[in-house]
């Protein structure tokens, strides 16, 4: 997993001095000189590490000037948002700083963050733990997404942070469109996806009392690990957050328990989760649901299949925009090229479930 961890010089160039200038008149307590690391993972918002004398910092941006932005993709001002309303709340986030949009200072807009030392886990079947160990950290991970699901949207004043009701009628037409416009080559099985997604919405993902706080891409490498204990410490990459459906959201996250490590690809796909201390996951669903209040992990497990086949299809169409960036020459990341050649196995895959839903 080096090829995701550390930083790296930049990809593109950046005003230092413009930036410098910024910060010390808006980052409290911030003193230069200034040097500017980018993180090598994260495939949509570059992340970079601002490093100064006394202090680091974590800054997110939009891409390059160069780049071509879908519609409503690459939001750093909902990140912002977000997580400054989460402050104080049970699910750990970031302190935010400062928020800029005023795209003259850099050439786009960005906004900065406290640096949160600790782990992040790019391999998910956690070698060097030992199996409780790995158990502990799961049910970590469990416990702050249903955390999240669980805070009042109203109380921490969110309440207009994603428009109310027919959550994925929308999100399915949102994720057809962006696959549309970053289409590359053919792709069978998303065309048929297309098609079968939102005429076969169970009446599960349709009940309108069902609304939270979604994250969108809550995985084990975007959230950081205390330094030695199985706690969450931060958890990153808002970037796709809204208000919507729970279950839309967790069952994403439970993707992983699919797909199989191979080049880009992370998951727990094949994996002995027995031997390696890992809940099954109908283990962690119902962990979820205990949490949550669902009485019944039957009625969640039913309607499972849609739900694999609809996150799939989401990933698969969040994929294509990565490799739509790098024919543009666009992409953020040194591994845009790896990531962008799974978008047909995730297709394919996500069509297997439709299938059998």
């Amino acid at each position: 997993m080096e090829a995701f961890t550390g930083t790296r010089p930049l990809a593109q160039p950046l005003d230092t001095a413009a930036l410098q200038a910024w910060l010390s008149a808006h980052v409290k307590c911030f003193a230069g000189p200034l040097a500017i690391e980018q993180f090598k993972g994260g495939q949509s918002n570059p992340t970079y590490l601002l490093k100064t004398p006394g202090a680091q910092y974590v800054m997110r941006s939009k891409p390059g000037p160069v780049a071509k932005l879908l519609p409503s993709a690459h939001a750093i001002e909902r990140e912002f948002q977000v997580m400054g309303a989460l402050a104080g709340s049970a699910v750990p986030v970031p302190d935010m700083l400062a928020l800029c949009e005023d795209e003259s200072v850099i050439g786009r807009a960005f906004y900065v963050m406290s640096f949160v030392p600790g782990r992040v886990l790019w391999d998910q079947s956690l070698p060097g733990l030992s199996p409780t160990e790995r158990a502990a950290h799961y049910d970590e991970m469990n416990r702050v997404i249903a955390a999240l699901h669980q805070v009042d949207v109203e109380a921490v004043g969110l309440a207009a942070y994603g428009k109310p009701g027919n959550y994925f009628e929308r999100q399915i037409g949102r994720w057809s469109k962006q696959y549309l416009a970053s289409v590359t080559e053919a792709n069978p099985a998303m065309d048929a996806l297309l098609a079968w997604l939102p005429a076969h919405i169970p009446a599960s993902a349709r009940d309108e009392a069902e609304v939270s706080i979604v994250h969108g891409d809550y995985r084990m490498d975007n959230v950081v690990f205390h330094p030695t204990e199985p706690r969450i410490i931060a958890v990153l990459d808002w970037e796709l957050s809204t208000l919507g459906h729970p279950l839309a959201d967790f069952s994403y996250h439970c993707m992983s328990w699919h797909i199989k490590t191979s080049g880009a690809a992370r998951g727990l796909g094949g994996k002995n989760l027995a031997e390696l201390g890992i809940p099954s996951e109908r283990e962690y669903v119902q962990r979820y649901c205990e949490r949550t209040g669902r009485a019944d992990v039957n009625a969640v497990m039913a309607d499972w299949n849609f739900y694999m086949a609809y996150n799939m299809f989401r990933i698969a169409a969040i994929v294509q925009g990565i490799a739509k960036r790098v024919v543009d020459g666009t992409a953020s990341s040194a591994q845009a090229r790896e990531t962008a050649a799974t978008a047909r196995p995730l297709a394919e895959m996500a069509w297997s479930f439709a299938q059998k839903a």
